[in-house]
C-alpha cells in the first residue's frame, strides 16, 4: 500500500481534473466525456490531491440544486476519481473531508451526487444516504443519488 503521508490538497483548473477523470471513469473513450457542464463557472470548485507533487485524486464540486431536497446551497459532487493504485489507501475521504471543510465555509448545506453503483460502499463510510432508486446512465452504468448533509 503507498505511503499517504506526504500529500497536499489544492484547488485546480478544471482540465487539470481530467487527467484522473479520463482513466478512472471514461478510459477507452475520448477524453472529451470527461469534460462536465458546469466545470468552468466560476461557482464550481476542483480539489486536486498531491502526493509528491502528482496529482492522485480530483473533486469537483458544482453550486446545483437537486429538486428532491428543500435545502438551499447545495452542491453537486462529480467527477471524483483516485487514480487505481491509490484507490483504497484513505485518498477519497481525504480529498472529500477537505472538500467538505471549504464547502461549509461558503455555506452549503448539502452536497449530493450520482454515485456509480461500485462507489456506494464509499459514499455511505463518508455518512452519504441514498434517495430514491437506482437508475442507469447511458455508457456508464447503474447510480444512485447520494446526499450528505453539512
Amino acid at each position: 500500500m503507498p505511503d499517504m503521508t506526504n500529500y497536499d490538497i489544492k484547488l485546480i483548473d478544471h482540465a487539470k481534473t481530467y487527467l484522473v477523470r479520463h482513466p478512472v471513469l471514461r478510459e477507452g473513450r475520448p477524453v472529451e466525456d470527461c469534460i462536465f457542464e458546469g466545470d468552468e463557472l466560476e461557482t464550481t470548485l476542483h480539489f486536486g490531491l498531491f502526493k509528491d507533487n502528482h496529482l492522485i485524486a480530483v473533486a469537483s464540486f458544482m453550486e446545483n440544486a437537486n429538486p428532491l431536497f428543500l435545502e438551499q446551497n447545495q452542491f453537486q459532487l462529480r467527477g471524483m476519481a483516485v487514480l487505481k493504485e491509490f484507490q483504497g489507501t484513505g485518498v477519497g475521504h481525504k480529498i472529500l473531508n477537505h472538500a467538505e471543510h471549504i464547502l461549509k465555509q461558503k455555506s452549503a448545506s448539502v452536497i449530493w451526487c450520482n454515485a456509480r453503483e461500485t462507489a456506494v460502499n464509499f459514499y455511505k463510510k463518508n455518512q452519504f444516504k441514498i434517495f430514491g432508486e437506482p437508475f442507469t446512465i447511458p455508457k456508464i452504468g447503474l447510480h444512485y443519488i447520494m446526499k450528505k448533509t453539512l
